[in-house]
């Protein structure tokens, strides 16, 4: 596990814990540190929430998928980052998504209640990460906000440059790489995926953009005109 304590020390969660501190935090959580496959599921639909995880290696989507098998992606979580925390503190008893391994992937799951509830001694390390994970809980709402703004669009286009433009200025360059291959950026934004090929096809040729494989390029500010 030590390993991975640089890695630990760059997550919002434990955000200015020093080292010395991690070891002894892990063990109050009652962490635990699992190994998945790709595509092996995490979290299953419908069952009960009660550890929040942290990716410690490889790549994890948070997905939700409907009667007939179609598949929309929420968000996809990268190293140092978490995932379930709102349903585990909430206690969901059936979860409506399902997390699923993207990669080969590791995982370090909490036991929420013990972040939740202050051990004996109060430590102040146990307090700052209470406020860290006050601060998480506000950006993922942010970042859901931000999503409904993008599939809020009205065609497909609409929503394709709210994303773009969106990793664009995150990433503080017109020039920027994102997470998703074709289908799940399709899922993502809940869109058809040969009908969004053809728009980013029709956008390129129009010189809006450029693109290779998840790499993009926004051209210019005609996009903002469209």
């Amino acid at each position: 596990m030590k390993n991975y304590f640089p890695l630990l020390k760059r997550s919002p969660l434990f955000a200015g814990i020093g080292e010395e501190d991690l070891a002894s935090m892990l063990q109050c959580l009652k962490a635990k540190s699992e190994s998945y496959k790709k595509e092996d599921i995490l979290l299953l639909t419908g069952q009960a929430a009660a550890y929040m995880g942290i990716v410690l290696a490889g790549r994890v989507q948070i997905v939700k998928e409907d009667f007939a098998g179609n598949r929309t992606i929420l968000t996809e979580i990268t190293p140092g980052n978490l995932f379930a925390e709102a349903f585990a503190f909430a206690r969901v008893e059936h979860l409506p998504l399902m997390a699923v391994s993207v990669t080969d992937s590791e995982v370090l799951w909490l036991d929420v209640r013990c972040i939740a509830s202050t051990c004996p001694s109060a430590c102040p390390f146990h307090i700052r990460m209470i406020e860290n994970m006050l601060a998480v809980l506000a950006q993922k709402n942010i970042q859901l906000n931000l999503k409904i703004e993008h599939i809020s669009k009205r065609s497909t286009r609409e929503k394709l440059l709210s994303y773009l433009s969106s990793q664009a200025a995150r990433q503080g360059s017109d020039e920027f790489d994102i997470p998703f291959n074709r289908q799940e950026l399709a899922d993502y934004l809940c869109v058809d995926r040969s009908a969004m090929s053809a728009e980013l096809s029709r956008m390129r040729k129009e010189g809006i953009l450029r693109y290779q494989a998840n790499r993009f390029s926004l051209l210019n500010s005609s996009w903002n005109q469209v």
